[in-house]
């Protein structure tokens, strides 16, 4: 398995990390929106939607209007999807990396890869 640091700079990581971070946390907003109203009094919602709002404004000049507002944040989220996917790679050069080649997904897989399957022998 290759670390993401000894294939990218670390300034790219860092950009794919911020990003990433983003967009799962706009998904997460959507996934809670599900279950909680948005102005919830539980302390996770008040906080995906403190720190997603202004993400939202900004958005808000290419959301289309008959996008019911519990999906906005979906909608936005599919936009950090995209830079990370396909326009970070062609700034950057490369080919189209794929779904496992983002750096904060890579993490994620070998940290849960490593939990479960790479146990010591006895």
């Amino acid at each position: 398995m290759t670390d993401p640091l000894s294939v990218f700079p670390i300034w790219i990581v860092a950009i794919d990390y911020v990003l990433g971070v983003i967009m799962w946390t706009l998904i997460g907003r959507v996934a809670m929106n599900i279950f909680l109203p948005e102005d919830s009094n539980w302390f996770f919602m008040r906080i995906f939607v403190k720190y997603t709002n202004p993400i939202l404004r900004v958005f808000r000049p290419v959301t289309p209007g008959f996008l019911l507002p519990q999906l906005v944040p979906l909608y936005v989220a599919w936009f950090f999807f995209m830079i990370r996917f396909y326009l970070m790679p062609w700034l950057l050069g490369y080919s189209v990396m794929g779904m496992l080649s983002f750096p904060l997904e890579s993490d994620i897989t070998f940290a849960i890869y490593d939990m479960f399957y790479d146990k010591p022998e006895n």
